[in-house]
């Protein structure tokens, strides 16, 4: 066999999955809420999309601080 899972306990696989969970939900709201705001340019939308996808929780991240501020809701 090529791949032997780790032999963690419940706790810290709730931890994992729990962290993965956070990482992905950052990620996918801040998609989601950038192609719901107006940038006053589409650029402006694509770069924040795109900053937030290659550059997983950090970028979602990055957006929700200083992003959310700069666009306005539809």
């Amino acid at each position: 066999m090529f791949f032997a899972w780790p032999n963690f306990s419940p706790l810290q696989w709730a931890a994992i999955l729990g962290g993965a969970l956070l990482f992905v939900g950052v990620t996918c709201f801040s998609v989601y809420d950038a192609l719901r705001r107006d940038f006053g340019s589409s650029n402006a939308k694509l770069i924040w999309v795109q900053l937030a996808v290659m550059v997983p929780f950090f970028g979602g991240l990055a957006y929700l601080i200083f992003g959310r501020k700069r666009g306005r809701k539809l």
